[in-house]
């Protein structure tokens, strides 16, 4: 039987306050927590799991990947986070045409400096209006 990994199940973060980094993923985000105990903290991402967890020692936080979320229209999307205290870093911006679609992102960091960014794929064409 040949393995294939093919669904995430769960992604962890480290985190120096991980009471300010549930406040911010369950409040200025709206992720669904799932629950806490103690130093980790779950939210349910559309049946991937985030995880945050206390980080051991300080320089181990900003070791992570990008993490993408998913939205149907960007620049609404970008308008709610604003309005929620999210700083994003420039506007939705096209990344890459594809064939049959256009891929817009916009990028901003959590409280400990990770990466984040909300993706729409949309129609070709398209472009958001100012947020």
């Amino acid at each position: 039987m040949a393995l294939r990994l093919n669904q995430i199940g769960q992604i962890a973060l480290a985190v120096t306050d991980v009471d300010r980094a549930e406040t911010f993923y369950e409040q200025a985000l709206g992720l669904h927590k799932l629950y806490r105990a103690g130093d980790l903290c779950f939210f349910d991402c559309a049946g991937v799991r985030l995880m945050l967890d206390k980080a051991e020692r300080p320089e181990s936080v900003l070791r992570a990947s990008v993490i993408y979320f998913r939205c149907p229209d960007i620049a609404r999307s970008v308008g709610e986070l604003k309005r929620r205290g999210v700083v994003f870093t420039g506007p939705p911006r096209l990344i890459a045409g594809m064939e049959d679609h256009d891929l817009w992102m916009a990028f901003f960091t959590d409280p400990d400096g990770h990466s984040l960014a909300l993706m729409q794929e949309a129609p070709k064409g398209y472009v958001p209006p100012a947020c």
